[in-house]
């Protein structure tokens, strides 16, 4: 009977033995698949944020091509209206400068 628990006690010991090993097998596939997820995770975001950082940069390039236009015909029409109003005083100097050359004399 010793013979018999000492068997026994052996086989006990070697399928708990396996257990672990199973047990760490299965702990490191886990942890393996885990990082290969969250890899593929890291990536898929990653891709994700990169397209709205370019879809961002053409929405702001647009945005201030559009107002660098606006400031462009802004900026086209003061000077057309200062333009305009320089030539006018220019005749109304010129006008007065000749009066003074006249009045002078």
């Amino acid at each position: 009977m010793c013979l018999e628990a000492v068997n026994c006690i052996k086989a006990a010991e070697e399928e708990s033995l396996r257990a672990i090993l199973l047990a760490d097998d299965n702990a490191r596939n886990a942890v393996e698949e885990a990082v290969a997820n969250g890899k593929e995770t890291v990536a898929a975001t990653l891709a994700r944020a990169e397209s709205e950082v370019a879809h961002l940069k053409r929405m702001t390039d647009q945005k201030a091509a559009a107002q660098a236009s606006e400031l462009v015909s802004t900026t086209a029409n003061r000077q057309a209206t200062l333009r305009a109003r320089a030539e006018r005083r220019l005749d109304t100097v010129a006008g007065m400068i000749i009066e003074r050359i006249m009045n002078a004399e």
